[in-house]
């Protein structure tokens, strides 16, 4: 094999150096334009809405009421990487208004959007946040899927989904949404409506929303806003709890801000689907033996990692094999019990009876079983033992849970000590190797690189 393609692999902070043979097709999505003044660019968005009055009009709308209003401003978890600080950060400008027309610090609350994952801990909060908002002596909040007494009742949706919503939110007199645009593998698009479902909603709201026969929909996929059930039930739900406003962004592969999306909670996220698809498509044709591939800056654990899972299982062939590197720096480096104890079903059972468990009317349902439906659709096109993963921060013990293989035993070498940097390279050459001695057919091995992992979203030519 001749190493003649340089090309990186995000990981972490930095990117890694990767020379890959001549004859894999590196997959990348277009690059967009970074904003060239991204601190004016909040600031002009913010005036100029979509859909709806000016962020300072709305405010201005709840003072006229007489009342002392309180706000309210949904964020995202640390597994987005939305700018709340630094030079685009959206979170300090949405507050800096409310505190200068004359909402009191005390009567603003950041709640984070947790969904159904862990509730951050304060030096995560502390080193994703504006320190000025702390500093003005505004809240910060996780919202608990679990803590009944402050989830309040709305109904149902259409297809009977129980509608809990937190009730901070749902009180509130200012109900701002904020979030990042980017392609979602299962509502199309995340940010929008997901601020609410799933980010601020009940445990028992996700078991139609997140239930098997939604999960089973081929419309439940990426870049689909319409019939995309999973993204209609989103909507739905978050029309419910209603919202004065939203602040979305877009951002390229080095975290700048691209778009500012604000105002009306439906016209202002469908205007940033649509810079989105501009961009994020990546043409391919024909399927792949082998898929290299990364889970991204959201591949926080093997949870999140199931995002990249399901991109490279557009592309690869029927018994091809998939290696994905994964930066899993969450303090739970797989995810929740219920998690695990999902994923031991489809280890032991395979994918389609997974999927008739789930689909079984006298299965309970259980948090966090769609993430190991979604990594069924790759186990569905592949064998579990040709999927080979890679974490620096797994141990043996953590492998032996997961589906699939080590790719360091595929690659027959020791990363225990090693540095990513020098063992990720090291990985793909040595499996690459291992993958091209075992191939007997006639016709060369087609191997693919997803460069941008769980973002760009192959579509065919």
């Amino acid at each position: 094999m001749n190493t003649l393609q340089s090309t990186h692999l995000p990981f972490g902070p930095s990117n890694i150096a990767l020379n890959l043979p001549e004859n894999v097709e590196v997959l990348s999505m277009g690059t967009p334009v970074a904003l060239e003044n991204p601190v004016q660019a909040v600031q002009d968005a913010l005036d100029n809405s979509i859909g709806s009055p000016g962020l300072d009009a709305v405010i201005a709308h709840k003072l006229a009421l007489g009342k002392d209003p309180s706000a309210v401003i949904v964020i995202s978890d640390n597994t987005r990487p939305v700018p709340y600080r630094g030079e685009s950060g959206i979170l300090w400008p949405i507050v800096e208004r409310l505190l200068k027309q004359g909402v009191r610090s005390e009567k603003i609350i950041v709640l984070v959007a947790t969904g159904m994952h862990r509730g951050l801990t304060k030096d995560e909060i502390g080193s994703m946040i504006d320190a000025r908002v702390l500093d003005a002596g505004v809240r910060v909040i996780n919202h608990d899927c679990q803590e009944t007494e402050y989830l309040t009742y709305l109904g149902q949706t259409k297809r009977g989904s129980e509608t809990y919503i937190n009730k901070r939110y749902l009180d509130a007199d200012i109900k701002i949404l904020t979030g990042l645009v980017e392609s979602h593998f299962m509502a199309g698009a995340s940010g929008g409506r997901k601020s609410i479902c799933p980010g601020i909603i009940g445990e028992a709201s996700t078991f139609v929303f997140h239930g098997a026969p939604m999960m089973a929909d081929p419309n439940t996929t990426d870049l689909k806003l319409a019939g995309n059930p999973c993204h209609e039930e989103s909507f739905e739900v978050a029309s419910k709890a209603g919202a004065d406003f939203i602040v979305n962004v877009t951002l390229d592969h080095e975290f700048n801000l691209t778009g500012v999306f604000v105002g009306h909670l439906k016209d202002a996220h469908e205007a940033a689907v649509e810079h989105l698809k501009t961009y994020t498509a990546v043409p391919w044709s024909g399927e792949y033996d082998v898929v290299l591939t990364h889970a991204g800056f959201v591949g926080i654990n093997h949870y999140q990692a199931a995002k990249a899972g399901t991109v490279a299982a557009r592309i690869v062939k029927p018994g091809g094999h998939v290696l994905m590197v994964a930066n899993n720096t969450d303090t739970d480096v797989i995810g929740s019990l219920a998690y695990r104890t999902v994923l031991q079903i489809l280890k032991l059972s395979g994918p389609e009876a997974l999927e008739q468990i789930l689909l079984s009317p006298d299965w309970k349902f259980i948090p966090e079983q769609w993430q190991v439906q979604m990594w069924a659709r790759l186990f569905k096109k592949i064998p579990l033992a040709n999927f080979h993963y890679f974490s620096p921060q797994f141990t043996e013990a953590d492998y032996r849970v997961c589906a699939g293989g080590r790719l360091a035993a595929l690659a027959d070498i020791d990363t225990a000590s090693a540095a990513p940097e020098k063992v990720i390279p090291e990985l793909f050459e040595k499996a690459l190797g291992k993958l091209y001695a075992q191939h007997k057919g006639d016709e060369p091995l087609r191997i693919a690189y997803l460069k941008d992992g769980p973002y760009g979203i192959p579509l065919r030519d």
